[in-house]
Order: structure tokens, then sequence, then C-alpha cells
């Protein structure tokens, strides 16, 4: 089976690298342009680049895909099927027309729940108890074509967004291998229409999703902060700068412990920082990464920034913070952003 490929962060190469090792031929490779990255801003290749350089693919990098050239030039490739995975492109419909069995989408959710750019961020977020991946039959719309397959997959109570997306990444390459095995047994692939109730959209995430708002409850700040790790980042504020929290979680309050506004140190220890929580909650932040600094315990924070019960977190301050640990992919955050 001839099987083009299209996709561009972590969790595609992975399911690129299990159609390559499955035997297919893959007479195409497509991925986004390099990007800019790090402190230096180096150009630097998607991880769908990488291994296709490595294994010798043929790679192509347009930086769209409507142009009528660019078009002809893909059309010229003979393909049965294009696989597609957090891609980052809108493919127009030449593109999806081109295959002679058409374009499956590999997408990180349980399809019509969180089509779009962040699905796994936002299942996080959204306190959901499961997820999965769907293999869709691609069509002109946002994530709205047909069911091919679907498997589910539980979301542990303390899971991250870099935990899910792994896990995601591993069960989208292995079902993506089934479903071309079994296109090539029967010759076709029965799909069935999307459900038209309980779809929901995973918008991209942006900065101002990333800011942790004291107001919500506890347990709300500690999905935004596990959704949003390893990258993006939840963001908050200490005494006018920027702090990232990496790692948090609700706790009781202690018994005969004063209340606390929204924002408040309720508490500093050994175990971390105990902030007030909207509803009368307590959140305890147990890891931080200030900004332009090293990710620490919270306890170090605390020492160092003269942390103290009284003291008040704040909404984050406007600025940069410190380059992300590594490119995103979500959804990390840009398959992350975009499975």
């Amino acid at each position: 089976m001839r099987v083009g490929f299209a996709g561009t962060p972590e969790f595609a190469a992975r399911a690129l690298a299990a159609l390559h090792e499955s035997g297919h031929t893959i007479p195409l490779v497509l991925t986004q342009p390099d990007r800019p990255s790090g402190r230096g801003m180096i150009p630097t290749a998607s991880a769908v680049k990488r291994y296709a350089q490595a294994h010798g693919l043929p790679l192509a990098q347009p930086p769209g895909l409507r142009e009528a050239g660019i078009n002809a030039r893909l059309r010229g490739v003979d393909l049965d099927v294009l696989v597609v995975a957090a891609y980052g492109l809108i493919l127009p419909q030449a593109v999806l027309d081109w295959p002679r069995h058409g374009c499956l989408n590999i997408h990180a959710s349980l399809l019509p729940r969180w089509r779009g750019a962040a699905p796994i961020a936002r299942a996080i977020e959204a306190g959901d108890r499961e997820t999965g991946i769907t293999i869709m039959q691609m069509d002109a719309g946002l994530d709205t074509g047909p069911i091919v397959t679907a498997e589910r997959l539980p979301v542990g109570p303390r899971e991250t967004a870099g935990g899910l997306h792994d896990r995601l990444a591993e069960l989208g390459a292995r079902l993506v291998v089934d479903t071309i095995a079994r296109l090539v047994r029967d010759g076709v692939l029965t799909s069935r229409p999307q459900p038209t109730d309980g779809v929901t959209y995973a918008d991209k995430i942006e900065r101002a999703d990333r800011a942790v708002d004291w107001e919500s409850s506890a347990e709300a700040i500690d999905r935004k902060v596990r959704a949003l790790f390893p990258a993006p980042g939840a963001l908050a504020g200490w005494q006018g700068a920027q702090v990232r929290l990496v790692a948090a979680e609700a706790v009781d309050k202690t018994s005969g412990a004063r209340e606390t506004a929204p924002g408040e140190v309720a508490a500093v220890s050994a175990a971390g920082i105990d902030v007030g929580c909207g509803h009368g909650t307590v959140l305890r932040v147990t890891t931080v990464q200030p900004a332009s600094g090293r990710t620490m315990p919270a306890a170090a924070f605390a020492a160092g920034r003269g942390v103290a019960p009284g003291g008040r977190f704040t909404s984050p301050p406007g600025g940069s913070l410190a380059p992300e640990p590594g490119p995103a992919g979500p959804g990390r955050s840009g398959l992350v952003n975009r499975p």
C-alpha cells in the first residue's frame, strides 16, 4: 500500500514510524516548514521531518497547500491513502481528493467531543474521565468527517497532558496501522457519520487560557495546571513577576485554619505553598518556574522570594516567560495543540 503522511509534532512522528515499520511504501511525507525555537530562535526541524530524514523518506515542507502549483506537484505522487496527524495546515478539497482512498486523520479524542486544535489539554481541563483516538475519513469540515474506527482510553486522576499525549500517541499509531491493514485486506473502509449530539470544540491554547484564576476552585486550577504541563504551562503572578505553576494539587483545608481570600497564601511548608482559591478551597503548589529561571520546588521559591502567609498570588503580569521545556506537540499543547 502506498501511504502518504502529513504531520508535524512527536504525536505524528510515532504514527509515521509505525506505518514505516509495518512495511508500507511511503512515497511522500509532508510536514510544516522549520520554525524558530529556543532562546536563540534557531529554525528547528519538526519531529516528523527528523524521522523522515533519518530513514530516507521523501519529504516536502510547503508553507501552504492551496497554491495551484503545489497541488499539481502533490497530485503527481501516486497515493492509495494519505494519513494525517497533527499536521497544522488545512487540507483543501483538491488534496482531500488526491489519494484513491482519501485522507485518514488520527484525532486525539472520541469525536465529536473535542473537535479542534487542543483535544488533550481540553479533556484534562474539563475533568473528562475518558478520551481516546478516532480514525476519521477527512472532509472539508473541522474534524467533522465520518468515523472509521475509535478506541477509548481512561484518563488517570492525576494525568498530565504530557503523559496522556504519550499514551494517545501510542494508541493512535497502533490504531492507524490496524486500519490500513484492514484497507489492504478488504479494499475498502466502512465508516459511520459522527453523532450530532455531544459536539464540543477544543480551541487552541492562547495566552489568556494559561492565566490562573484564583476565584476558581482548587480542583479546577489543579486540572488547568495538569492540562498545560509540560507546555505551555499555567501562569500566575507573585509580587509583579510571572511564575509558572508546574505542579499543584487540591488539598483539604487544615482544621481550624483561618479563612483566606482567593490567591492569598494560607501556609508554607516543605510540602509546598498552600493558596486559597474560590469556594473556600485550597491549592497546594508544589513545583514552580519563575520567569527566566529554572523549575524548582515551591518551598525553595518561597524561601527565596519571601512567600509567607498573608501574601497574595495574582493573575500573571505581561511579558514572556523563559522558553518552554521542549516543543509543544497539542497540544503537547500544539498537537499538543493539534492532534
